[in-house]
């Protein structure tokens, strides 16, 4: 399991570990079925609504002294925008083209999905007239 935090202690549990850190984002990989991290989650684990248990993740991020990154919207889509662009570019996705991988939906699809989205958005950030 992984987390995005803006900010992380100078020391971490044993199970988990910084994987990524750059200037605003660091990429926290947690061993979810370690021991201590699943003690943990025994402890914090509450009735999130009636009938369903589980831990909030703004209560084990605060155990854990990480504030949460929550990158707006339009930050996301331009994020998915690049990693979008890296897939369709990875030479592992371009053997499976050539060895005729072909599903319904594609790079380009989801490409047309996030134009939509950003113009939906931008378009709702203009003043009404």
């Amino acid at each position: 399991m992984k987390l995005y935090a803006k900010t992380i202690p100078h020391t971490l549990p044993d199970w988990a570990t910084t994987v990524t850190k750059n200037a605003d984002l660091f990429e926290v990989e947690i061993n979810d079925e370690h021991p201590n991290f699943q003690s943990l989650l025994e402890e914090l684990e509450t009735e999130i609504e009636p009938g369903t248990f589980g831990v909030k993740a703004e209560e084990l991020c605060s155990r854990l002294g990480i504030e949460m990154s929550n990158p707006n919207l339009h930050q996301l889509v331009e994020q998915a925008q690049t990693l979008i662009s890296l897939i369709a570019t990875h030479p592992d996705y371009r053997q499976l083209l050539d060895l005729g991988y072909t599903p319904d939906l594609n790079i380009a699809d989801a490409q047309t999905a996030l134009a939509y989205l950003e113009w939906e958005l931008e378009g709702n950030r203009e003043p009404s007239k």
